[in-house]
């Protein structure tokens, strides 16, 4: 197998600092469109992670500033600066404005899901492409999909069933963290080993499940049931998992969570236990959000590339718009796991 490609090795090849490198990969910092250009080229050329099989012919083309139309991002839920796609939108809004796209963010309500209805600010008309985040109403998705818009979402509805909608969809990596974190478990003795998180929410919550159960019987190791905590409740997610977690007559070595925000909630419950994290039990969550580094303990969780998601996202709508007939696309962009305190480092 070759040698994964590293920032160092664009930045050797370039002649470039290796923060230089970072920068333009990262859209963070200010470096010259040339400069910006020239190491995103060579991250092609050299197959540096989810850039390898990237297009950008657009970027050469200055007649692609011409105003082309709008992209419709629609969403159930405020995303806030914690949220994985706040730093993703900067990176997608910044990469359509340059070849001649606007940007227009529509909320859609409990009544327009339940409804079926586009939210009262959307116009169809101006409308080029749709990206869905925070959107998990499986059948709103298949409405949108029908629309004969291009449509990306990213993430989507749990597929439990089966579902398919006409749409790409773009997500996270969800399996290898969590296959190679109950691995490291094993190694360290720590074998029971339980899930937290509505398995129905949303498919990277279902495919975390998923890994989980597979990370489980890969590694021989038993599945308690009791510590699969994955229903959805109508009380608060934090009563929820306390009225759930005093049901049990034992506890596990470690809880993965669906998501960070689940793990702060587990932590917070356990407060009220006298339950003592990592001593009594561990916590893996997912995101890597900032919350996850400035709370105590500091949260053991996988990475998630906002920025990478956010090209990636660019790439998926821009093409699906010029060949509105290619397939349907599902792409995964890679996480890393990341040891903090809530499992002893």
């Amino acid at each position: 197998m070759a040698n994964r490609v590293t920032i160092q090795d664009i930045a050797d090849e370039l002649g470039l600092s290796r923060n230089t490198v970072s920068k333009a990969i990262n859209n963070t910092g200010v470096l010259s469109e040339a400069t910006r250009k020239k190491v995103l080229e060579k991250a092609v050329e050299m197959g540096y992670k989810q850039f390898s099989y990237m297009d950008l012919s657009f970027l050469d083309n200055p007649t692609n500033k011409e105003e082309k139309g709008e992209i419709a991002l629609l969403t159930a839920s405020f995303l806030n600066n914690s949220h994985f796609a706040s730093t993703m939108l900067d990176k997608f809004q910044s990469e359509t404005s340059q070849i001649g796209y606007t940007m227009s963010i529509h909320n859609v309500s409990y009544i327009d899901l339940k409804e079926k209805k586009l939210p009262r600010s959307f116009n169809k008309e101006k409308t080029a492409g749709i990206v869905c985040i925070e959107l998990f109403d499986a059948d709103y998705c298949k409405m949108l999909s029908a629309l004969g818009i291009p449509l990306l979402m990213i993430d989507a509805p749990a597929c439990n069933y089966g579902t398919t909608f006409n749409a790409d969809i773009l997500l996270m990596e969800n399996s290898s963290g969590i296959l190679s974190f109950i691995h490291e478990m094993k190694k360290r003795n720590y074998t029971s080993i339980g899930f937290v998180g509505d398995i129905s929410h949303c498919l990277s919550f279902s495919e975390r499940f998923l890994a989980f159960r597979n990370g489980m019987y890969f590694n021989s190791l038993n599945i308690n049931e009791d510590y699969c905590i994955t229903g959805s409740s109508d009380i608060s997610y934090r009563d929820y998992l306390f009225n759930e977690l005093k049901k049990l007559d034992s506890y596990p070595d470690v809880f993965i969570c669906a998501n960070d925000f689940i793990a702060i909630d587990l932590l917070q419950t356990f407060k009220k236990l006298n339950i003592s994290c990592p001593d009594d039990i561990m916590l893996l969550g997912f995101d890597d959000s900032s919350e996850s580094r400035i709370i105590s303990p500091t949260l053991s969780s996988v990475h998630i590339h906002s920025q990478t998601i956010g090209f990636a996202a660019v790439e998926l709508l821009i093409s699906r718009i010029r060949e509105p007939g290619i397939e349907c696309r599902r792409l995964y962009v890679e996480s890393d796991l990341v040891y903090r305190e809530s499992t002893r480092d």
